[in-house]
């Protein structure tokens, strides 16, 4: 029986299963929209679409490299607990695995991607529906790197912060390490105020003046103080989010930069991801969370 674009399109609105789920229940089920709703409580693609709506703001980041390759991904999950369950950490393998073999450019290339035949938007709903709350694959990037460069990955607090370097002028994966220890723990923006944005300097130097206006010491000093005073505070703020400005961590007494040329190396990039940045957390009522349970 030919499976028509409505037929796929009912199922979805019954189950809110993906696209390719519902086709495929179709074509098992002979085209029987009942029976394929069925089949897809039965794999537990409906029960994993339900939890769609929940909000995933724990889970883990990786970082791994092979070869001339590195890539670094976020996967989160509704609580720390989970991410920590052995199923968990076994899908952070095959999602590593998945993205180093197929290299894909965007999120949307990376859920279509398969490894053993079985797509990444698959193994995800799956997750969701063995472990019993919301996986979400939030994002990931691949960086490349020649024989002549670097890669510096690192790992924090089990995966709650990751941070990829990519140093030129070595192949000292120490020295690369290092610079990602230091973009895990200092949290630069940009590698140095040469790439930063124009804007992005003058936002920093409107919140400082804007912060001087509204410091009854500092606003009625004279003109030329001012300026001192602004220029002062812009550089020492450029200075904490440039990496090679930032102090180094294991050094107190230099800095990134110069770390960098006494091994003869340049910081090329960085990828920093901390787990659930930039995800707003919802406070549930807990009685509300127990019936919401009870009512499936």
């Amino acid at each position: 029986m030919a499976i028509t674009a409505k037929d796929v399109k009912e199922l979805r609105e019954l189950t809110g299963a993906g696209m390719m789920d519902c086709k495929k229940a179709l074509t098992e089920c002979d085209g029987d929209i009942k029976k394929a709703s069925e089949w897809l409580r039965e794999k537990g693609i409906a029960k994993a679409a339900k939890k769609a709506g929940r909000i995933a703001a724990e889970g883990a980041s990786r970082v791994a490299v092979e070869g001339n390759t590195a890539v670094i991904f976020e996967v989160n999950s509704e609580t720390d607990f989970v991410a920590k369950n052995e199923q968990f950490v076994e899908l952070l393998a095959k999602i590593e695995k998945l993205l180093l073999t197929n290299k894909p450019a965007t999120l949307e290339e990376a859920l279509a991607s398969t490894l053993d035949g079985v797509s990444l938007e698959t193994m995800i709903a799956d997750a969701t529906a063995t472990i019993g709350e919301k996986i979400s694959f939030r994002r990931f990037q691949i960086v490349e790197k020649t024989e002549n460069d670097a890669f510096g990955a690192y790992v924090h607090m089990g995966g709650k912060i990751s941070a990829l370097a990519l140093v030129s002028g070595t192949t000292d994966s120490d020295v690369a390490k290092k610079v990602a220890m230091q973009v895990a723990s200092m949290n630069p923006q940009y590698v140095s105020r040469e790439v930063m944005p124009q804007e992005a300097v003058e936002a920093e130097r409107h919140i400082i003046v804007e912060n001087i206006k509204n410091d009854a010491n500092l606003c009625n000093k004279p003109e030329k103080v001012l300026n001192g005073i602004i220029n002062g505070k812009l550089s020492k703020a450029l200075q904490d989010i440039c990496l090679v400005d930032q102090i180094f961590f294991l050094d107190q007494d230099q800095k990134v930069g110069q770390f960098l040329k006494a091994n003869n190396a340049k910081a090329e990039t960085f990828v920093r991801y901390e787990v659930g940045e930039g995800i707003e957390k919802r406070q549930d009522n807990f009685a509300e969370e127990v019936m919401s349970q009870i009512n499936g």
